[in-house]
């Protein structure tokens, strides 16, 4: 499904409900499977999760995870434990160029049993599930945090726990304290020291107990742009939300204030103002080492304000559903824009005008079609392929249709 977008301005002062977070559902989903007394509320209603779900209930030998990235770094994990269940498990045809190289070789480290069926390094993978003994790993620490997430998850389940060590300057920080405060929260014990992380094996009954995951804050980033990209005043609330978060994309609400954004919390909400009228001229310099998903969002508000911005720490942009730095590269130049990408880093400068009636390519990555959306605001365009959303916000076009924008 392809869609035109075209949007004069945002309703006054509306509402949006956001569903539960993809990466703490798909954690507590993985959890729970382990310890059947865990309950979950708000759950996300994303492909990933509703994916993640069905594999986790599934008896099959052969397990397809599509496009889910996660689920297919956390049940490759999950069924190494799985004693003497063999299970298969692929997916797409990007998938299958995804590189799980790191997490096997540390698996198997610990003495899982897992085989490539096709590239090595990458799925799909065969998985004889058995006891693991081993207790002690060690990862470069800057590689993907879902690695590390990966290892946490299933640890507590191991004979002696792991202690991992992380060699090297870490990265996505907030996504692995987000997996350990998870672990704490269900009655774990963990320690995070230095470069070691050490994950107790659960010796204890863990009580029956109901968890509620906070809407998604990679989704609130679409709601952050379109407040950047409109008048002095506009305003929209959107929940639900919690002031102290665990997911890293909750950085949202200080890195949109130099885009002239406010962020109000009350009773779980969370309200977006655009209070400031910005210098073209200013240069925003970001890290997004801790919280790379929202690369996109940022690149394309800077881009709709005329604005000049250079951001660093994307390295892991480069192995998503997409290679975002190139897609990004590719979208931002057929409007206009002048984009210089390195393998961690991507440089805008601002057009002179946006170029209207433009197809934007989606790459099979849901955050393309929802990162574009918003320059609705600014020019008439077109989000081919748009029904990808359904990977993490099924219901986004929807929500945008209510709050004001016109979808043919």
């Amino acid at each position: 499904m392809d869609i035109s977008i075209q949007l004069s301005k945002l309703k006054h002062n509306q509402s949006v409900q956001i569903t539960g977070s993809k990466s703490e559902s798909n954690r507590l989903l993985l959890l729970q499977a382990l310890y059947p007394q865990i309950n979950i509320d708000n759950v996300s209603n994303s492909d990933d999760s509703v994916l993640m779900q069905k594999a986790l209930a599934s008896k099959d030998h052969d397990i397809d995870i599509h496009h889910a990235g996660t689920a297919m770094r956390f049940l490759t994990a999950y069924f190494s434990i799985q004693n003497e269940r063999v299970v298969t498990i692929t997916g797409s045809k990007r998938m299958k160029e995804r590189p799980i190289g790191i997490l096997v070789d540390a698996l198997k480290t610990l003495g899982a049993d897992i085989s490539y069926l096709e590239n090595d390094g990458f799925p799909p993978l065969k998985i004889t599930g058995k006891k693991l003994t081993v207790d002690k790993v060690t990862l470069e620490a800057n590689v993907s945090s879902q690695y590390i997430s990966a290892l946490l998850l299933i640890a507590s389940r191991l004979e002696n726990g792991l202690e991992l060590t992380l060699a090297g300057r870490i990265t996505s920080v907030p996504y692995i304290k987000m997996t350990l405060s998870l672990l704490t929260s269900i009655g774990i014990e963990t320690r995070f020291v230095d470069n070691v992380i050490t994950v107790q094996p659960a010796t204890k009954k863990i009580e029956q107990q109901t968890l509620v995951v906070e809407s998604d804050w990679s989704s609130a980033s679409y709601y952050y742009s379109l407040i950047a990209l409109s008048a002095v005043g506009t305003a929209i609330t959107i929940g639900a939300y919690k002031a102290e978060s665990l997911q890293g994309d909750s950085v949202l609400a200080t890195i949109y204030k130099s885009f002239g954004v406010t962020t109000s919390f009350s009773d779980q909400k969370i309200t977006l103002t655009k209070t400031d009228a910005l210098d073209a001229k200013a240069l925003t310099t970001l890290d997004l080492k801790n919280a790379p998903d929202i690369a996109q969002t940022i690149a394309v508000t800077a881009f709709g304000l005329g604005l000049e911005c250079y951001m660093v720490g994307l390295h892991t942009l480069k192995i998503k559903e997409t290679d975002r730095l190139v897609a990004l590269k590719t979208e931002i130049e057929k409007l206009g824009g002048n984009v210089t990408i390195t393998d961690a880093t991507l440089h805008l400068q601002p057009a002179q005008a946006i170029k209207a009636d433009v197809a934007i390519a989606t790459y099979n990555d849901h955050r393309m079609a929802m990162a574009f959306a918003p320059l609705g605001l600014k020019t008439t365009l077109k989000i081919e392929n748009a029904d990808v959303v359904s990977k993490s916000y099924p219901q986004f076009w929807e929500d945008l249709t209510a709050i004001g924008f016109q979808l043919k």
